[in-house]
């Protein structure tokens, strides 16, 4: 149980140890509290309506209520803790902050949350935050504003605005870097990294761990003065003075360029210049952490990456049911699928792995226990997950399988010949599923005994850090198989976007044209770095050719042509020597060799192109970004004019989610909405007259006029 016993009974208004009748003092619509036998204010946060707590306006307004009431309770101290099971809090209500345009505005609500923070902050008693569960952004900084904290083992701190194009804003810049070691908090805010109970008490972040029945004992130890708080040491100390804040903010911008360039995401700089400016100074800090969060707010930046916050929970609502998936068998111990078996053996379900090649799966075990060993933090928890994962060389496995994944090599005979082998040992109500990246299910499925329990789950590399699985329906699959399929992915924290069978799905079908660009553009001579650098500036996490490189020039070329073949739209043609070098071995990074030769760490050896105005070599200039964009662009408006994806928002969310596209822009359909659809037409059209028809514009932007 995620709280006390004791508090659980006040919060269910029975008779409890706090008072004589147990009920609450004050019961609030989001907070309610009373006091115990011992003089101590348990103060429970427990938003209405809502499963996690989040800071809103009512909700702030209650503590200030609260925070007054104190005055005549005559407390000896103060314990702030959740009601909700999941966590502390996770923020402020991101709700809030859509549409937001008034930086005035802004400020306004803000000031109004720093006082009563401040008030918190300047009482006379001992405060003390309970911790449990997730511990983030605004509840971070609640907590900060307690004289104590007190972590429940297992309990998670973080602030993740920085992913919301923004910064703390209710005081944590400078309460938090007046904490612990100032680099080690400026390191929290600008990467959003959650820190484990134990790292967090390392920081001096928490003053103690305890298990959940040793809570009461610990709170007795803070109001008491037992309870030694912890800090940040010598180094806070020396970052107090300016010389040694401008060295350790030159590295924290260095470092944030390589992730985050300052002309798409300000937040990181904006944080690290008020620290650097106004370092040890707390009102100077909140002054200009106030105006600063506000200014990013109401900019383009924050705007669009508030929108995708919400894209990524519009896929997750998706997945709201019950899917009966305990046990999952995985065919094929390769890169894909020995990762998607680690990845549900990580997340709690009984997987068994097997291969024709016995080797490939020891490797795929060895993977996924590396794997564990970077993922969990218990050494029961990596135990654990070991002995969900079983190598399955026989095959058994799949006759108790609730759900079987092919993810064998991208052919049809090859999944053909494996669908025949499982077909007698497979489960009457299990759901067989393929990993295909493009081939159409209508295809795979010839033969099988229940296609309708038949679909595509296809996930993207690297499993454990892409978030999208594309849920490949062909026209006689269930809606119920859907609906446990979409479950599924939500068991194992994916994101699912549904999609219609067709040649390459949406996400490779819509990559496709801009990979075959990227090389037609080599063809012509511009060199392979200006291509992949055209598409970085414009947002891309990595250039084309790289991205190709990563996927293996193999598959690519096997997606160009099955593109080429089954679709009427025009694709750049397939160059001889990218046949030539797939057929030398020469298929990319898992090579050492393709687009770029690679060192043994696998990073991209790099060229550093240097030409004279007037050379003939050709350069990067304006239209090089538009060529790479905007037939993906002009694909997705062709898929949802096909039916293939069936709605804009699914559409943004699966190339975000799949293939990184620019988060700061809000998707690639939001991006040309921005932009202007009729201006996307036109230049469409410009690199039509100039380049051929392949940038024809679709009929399908016809309906997203207006």
């Amino acid at each position: 149980m995620a709280i006390s016993r004791e508090v659980w009974k006040v919060l269910e208004r029975r008779n409890a140890e706090f008072g004589p009748s147990g009920e609450p003092t004050r019961t609030l619509t989001h907070w309610r509290y009373t006091k115990d036998d011992e003089g101590i204010v348990w103060l429970i946060f427990d938003r209405a309506g809502e499963t996690a707590n989040t800071l809103s306006d009512a909700v702030m307004t209650e503590l200030d209520t609260v925070l007054a009431d104190l005055r005549g309770l005559d407390a000896r101290g103060l314990v702030i803790r959740s009601a909700k099971k999941g966590g502390f809090a996770a923020g402020a209500d991101i709700r809030d902050f859509r549409g937001i345009r008034e930086v005035p505005a802004v400020m306004k609500r803000l000031s109004r949350g720093h006082d009563i923070l401040d008030r918190l902050a300047g009482i006379s008693i001992p405060t003390v935050a309970i911790i449990h569960g997730h511990c983030l952004g605004g509840g971070l900084e609640l907590a900060l504003a307690c004289k104590h904290r007190i972590a429940v083992n297992g309990a998670t701190f973080g602030f993740p605005e920085v992913f919301l194009g923004l910064h703390p804003a209710l005081g944590g810049t400078f309460r938090l870097t007046g904490l612990i070691d100032p680099v080690e908090a400026m390191k929290m805010m600008l990467t959003g990294k959650t820190q484990h109970t134990r790292k967090a008490r390392a920081l001096g972040l928490v003053d103690e761990i305890v298990e959940e029945r040793h809570v009461h004992n610990a709170v007795r130890a803070a109001i008491a003065g037992d309870l030694k708080r912890r800090g940040g040491g010598l180094k806070a100390g020396m970052f107090a003075f300016a010389p040694a804040r401008r060295m350790a903010a030159k590295r924290m911008r260095e470092e944030a360029e390589k992730s985050a360039p300052k002309e798409h995401y300000p937040a990181p700089y904006r944080l690290i210049d008020i620290w650097e400016e106004h370092g040890g100074d707390d009102i100077a800090m909140q002054r200009a952490e106030i105006r600063s969060f506000a200014e990013l707010l109401v900019g383009e930046t924050a705007q669009n990456l508030i929108l995708v916050f919400f894209l990524r929970e519009r896929l997750k609502g998706l997945s709201k049911s019950e899917s009966g998936i305990h046990r999952v068998h995985v065919i094929g111990a390769g890169t894909m699928g020995g990762d998607i078996a680690a990845w549900c053996a990580a997340r709690g379900l009984h997987v068994t792995l097997t291969d024709l090649d016995p080797q490939a799966v020891a490797k795929a075990i060895g993977r996924a226990s590396a794997f564990f060993d970077k993922r969990f933090h218990s050494t029961f928890d990596r135990r654990d997950a070991l002995d969900r994962l079983i190598a399955d060389f026989e095959g058994a496995g799949v006759g108790h399988a609730d759900l079987v994944i092919e993810a064998v090599a991208e052919k049809v005979e090859a999944k053909r010949n494996v669908f025949e082998a499982v077909a007698s040992r497979i489960k009457p109500q299990a759901i067989l599923a393929t990993n295909t990246s493009s081939i159409p299910l209508e295809t795979l499925r010839e033969g099988l005994a229940a296609p309708e329990r038949f679909v595509g789950l296809h996930f993207f590399n690297p499993v454990t850090r892409m978030e999208l699985v594309e849920l490949v329906a062909h026209d006689g699959t269930s809606e119920e198989i859907m609906q446990r399929v979409r479950a599924f992915c939500g068991d194992i924290a994916r994101l699912p976007a549904p999609v219609r069978s067709a040649p390459g799905f949406l996400v490779n079908r819509a990559l496709t044209p801009y990979l075959m660009e990227a090389l037609v553009m080599f063809d012509e001579g511009v060199p392979r770095e200006e291509i992949d650098r055209a598409a970085k500036d414009f947002g891309m996490p990595m250039g084309p050719l790289e991205l190709a490189d990563r996927v293996g020039l193999d598959i690519c070329l096997e997606v160009a042509r099955l593109l080429h073949e089954r679709l009427d739209n025009p694709l750049p043609e397939v160059p001889s020597w990218l046949i030539q070098k797939v057929e030398a071995g020469e298929t990319g990074r898992k090579a050492g060799r393709g687009l770029y030769e690679y060192d043994e760490n696998g990073r991209p050896k790099r060229e550093e192109v240097k030409v004279a105005e007037d050379a003939e070599t050709p350069r990067a200039d304006a239209d090089m970004a538009d060529r790479l964009i905007l037939p993906m662009l002009n694909t997705i408006v062709r898929c949802l004019r096909e039916g293939i994806v069936e709605n804009e928002e699914i559409a943004d969310g699966a190339m975000i989610f799949g293939t990184g596209f620019a988060p700061f822009r809000g998707g690639p359909l939001h991006y040309a909405r921005k932009r202007g659809v009729e201006e996307v037409v036109l230049k469409l059209r410009e690199l039509e007259e100039r380049y051929g028809e392949r940038f024809a514009p679709d009929s399908g932007w016809e309906s997203l006029k207006g």
